[in-house]
Parts: structure tokens; C-alpha cells; sequence
């Protein structure tokens, strides 16, 4: 190789190097920068499934509390109670 092919190519060679370097590091961010990203996105929706299971386990407490009131023998009893309730009113206008 001549001298003055060698002179060329050593500047050209370091140019090509900075800028690999300077690619290199915009990559390396890039790269943290969508990991972050997938880590905030995972923790968005973990506590979107936290409210979801605390709501689910809430809503079948109450379904629970519904069944009892239902299966409960008193429920019909206070059915019945309520049904008397409402016809009173209609015995009252037929006397008068």
C-alpha cells in the first residue's frame, strides 16, 4: 500500500468509527428506553387486574349475601309479610 493511500484511509477510517460509536450509543438508548417502557406498561396493567379482582371478589361477597337473603326460609315469610302489606290498602278502599 502507498503512503499517501495509507494517509487517506487512517482520517476516513476514524470518521467511520465515530460515527459506529455514536450509532452504537443512540441504539444502546433506544433499547432502554423501550425496556422502561414495557416495564411501565406491565405495571399499568397489573393494577388495572389488581382493581379487577378486587372488584370481582367484592361483587361475589354481595352475590354470596344475595343468596343467603334468598334461600333463607324467613325471606318468604317477609314476601309474604310484604304482599299482605300491599293488599291492606285494597281490602280498606273496598269497605268504604
Amino acid at each position: 500500500m502507498e503512503p499517501e493511500m495509507i494517509i487517506f484511509t487512517i482520517p476516513i477510517l476514524g470518521i467511520l468509527l465515530g460515527f459506529f460509536g455514536v450509532w452504537t450509543a443512540h441504539k444502546q438508548k433506544l433499547a432502554k428506553l423501550e425496556l422502561e417502557a414495557r416495564k411501565h406498561a406491565a405495571a399499568g396493567s397489573s393494577e388495572i387486574t389488581a382493581q379487577h379482582l378486587g372488584l370481582i371478589r367484592e361483587l361475589q361477597e354481595r352475590v354470596q349475601v344475595l343468596e343467603r337473603i334468598v334461600t333463607d326460609g324467613n325471606y318468604d315469610l317477609a314476601t309474604q309479610i310484604e304482599s299482605l302489606r300491599d293488599q291492606r290498602p285494597a281490602e280498606l278502599e273496598r269497605l268504604r
